[in-house]
């Protein structure tokens, strides 16, 4: 019988004076048990014990110094597993254990005759149902598709949220992550990438349908300090253990049922210093529905706070507006995969019909990177520590007083330029608001071209700004013109 204990309290004593060899540790253990024991009891405790497995085989403490945002770290070590630092282009490493897959099911040629007429089939149809607003049956070909379409956008996009947490020092070496909905593994894989390679993470997916099995295919290549474990059940119905320091919810929101209530209920098991972050393609079906579920969850839970980007700036307001708002980043790299599939020969016939027009090139090759997202906190942190004086500005709740008047304000900027060839059109927010409001830029200057520059979530001091109603939006238009001053505040 193995002396788990023994093992344990020798690991203990050891991490301190020097990396801990199993070829050594069995020598410290009643019973000196076989060095392939030792190390798989390592593995099995190492988050708890604060280690990390080293390629060479040894175990050392995880530093307790927070993961650094990406732009203090030094370059890559491999570009076969982990990102470019833009987080837009995937992992060859990743990329072929996905085509590992397909090749498997589908022989070489997946990406042409038949077979490729198939998965293309399946991407249209996920399209087709995703707008429609129609949930999704997953059978083995349609997870495989899904991950073909899907998994390097959501690969993208949970990194450059996690790397805003890295920068406010809120995102330890140290991890236990509850994946919830997890897919076939683009958030998986983005967590596991952004993370150093001395970190360690008890990572857990909740997946229930035929994805999990492309998920564990993939996860199969993370480091050995990636301790990942999958559970084949329903979010609605799973009950987790514990405290978890991350919840993931990546395109899961507006597939539930009742989806506040679902994270309400799993926020009772988020650590004290721990983030709940959901993300939510930047459709504005998908894209509002999660500000209707943060702002029924801020409701109902007093020790609930948004920390970004649609922060409260106004004490004892919240936002009544649309709220569809979203975050756009530079393109993604076309994978490899996605370029085949694209570019595969078509069968011979579409839709059951001999010679059915094929789909133009181009239509399953997804680069946008694109997204909705809400980090839920319960310490009260938030990325943007401000109130604003009401003496000083004005407050959106109140903006009906102040049509065809100028006036000074503060807001967050909330989407990219909004406009088609014509103004630059920026939404933004105080988190008063019961109405749209957009700034208008109509002749820049030296003194407002930040609004063109700030990125996502910046806040934003306008002074002189002109209010205009827009009847044709509903909505308000702040004109930014040369009388504008525009500062950046944070």
């Amino acid at each position: 019988m193995t002396d788990t204990g023994g093992i344990i309290d020798a690991a203990r004593y050891l991490r301190e004076v020097r990396p801990i060899d199993p070829e050594e540790i069995f020598e410290y253990v009643e019973g000196r048990p076989h060095p392939a024991v030792v190390r798989q009891t390592l593995r099995e405790h190492a988050f708890d014990l604060g280690l990390r497995e080293r390629d060479d085989g040894t175990f050392v403490p995880v530093a307790e110094e927070p993961v650094e945002p990406w732009a203090r770290r030094g370059p890559p070590e491999s570009d076969d597993t982990v990102g470019t630092g833009g987080f837009e282009a995937f992992p060859e490493a990743h990329a072929r254990r996905l085509e590992d897959l397909l090749v498997d099911r589908f022989g070489p040629g997946w990406p042409d005759g038949e077979t490729g007429d198939r998965l293309r089939d399946r991407i249209d149809r996920l399209k087709t149902e995703y707008f429609a607003g129609e949930p999704v049956e997953y059978d083995d070909e349609t997870a495989l598709a899904y991950a073909l379409y899907h998994v390097p956008d959501y690969y993208a996009a949970i990194q450059y949220v996690l790397d805003d947490l890295a920068a406010d020092g809120l995102l330890d070496r140290r991890l236990r992550v509850l994946d919830v909905g997890a897919g076939t593994g683009g958030p998986a894989l983005g967590l596991h990438d952004y993370l150093p390679e001395a970190s360690v993470v008890d990572y857990h997916a909740v997946e229930p349908s035929p994805a999990a099995a492309v998920l564990d295919h993939l996860l199969e290549g993370t480091r050995p300090s990636f301790h990942a474990t999958i559970h084949r059940e329903r979010a609605e119905e799973f009950s987790p253990e514990g405290t978890f320091d991350l919840l993931v919810f990546a395109n899961v929101v507006s597939e539930l049922q009742d989806p506040a209530d679902v994270l309400d209920r799993y926020l009772e098991v988020l650590a004290d210093d721990g983030t709940l972050l959901a993300l939510a393609p930047a459709e504005e079906r998908t894209a509002t529905r999660l500000r209707e579920v943060e702002r029924a969850l801020v409701d109902r839970r007093d020790d609930t706070t948004v920390y970004a980007p649609t922060i409260r700036l106004w004490p004892d307001h919240e936002p009544a507006d649309r709220g569809w708002t979203f975050r756009r980043e530079r393109d993604l790299v076309v994978p490899g995969f996605q370029r085949r599939l694209d570019e595969g020969s078509r069968g011979g016939e579409r839709d059951g019909e001999p010679g059915g027009e094929a789909p133009s090139r181009g239509t399953f090759v997804n680069v946008d990177a694109q997204f909705a997202y809400l980090p839920l906190r319960l310490d009260g942190r938030r990325a943007i520590e401000y109130t604003p004086d009401p003496s000083r500005v004005a407050r959106m709740a109140e903006m009906d007083r102040h049509v065809t008047e100028r006036i000074d304000l503060v807001a967050l900027k909330l989407s990219p330029d909004l406009s088609d060839g014509g103004n630059p059109l920026f939404k933004v927010s105080d988190g008063s608001e019961r109405i749209d409001h957009y700034a208008v830029l109509t002749r820049e200057s030296a003194l407002n071209e930040v609004l063109e520059d700030a990125p996502y979530g910046a806040l934003l001091r306008f002074e002189n700004v002109l209010v205009l109603w827009n009847d044709d939006e509903d909505a308000y238009n702040l004109v930014v013109d040369g009388e504008t001053v525009v500062d950046r505040l944070a």
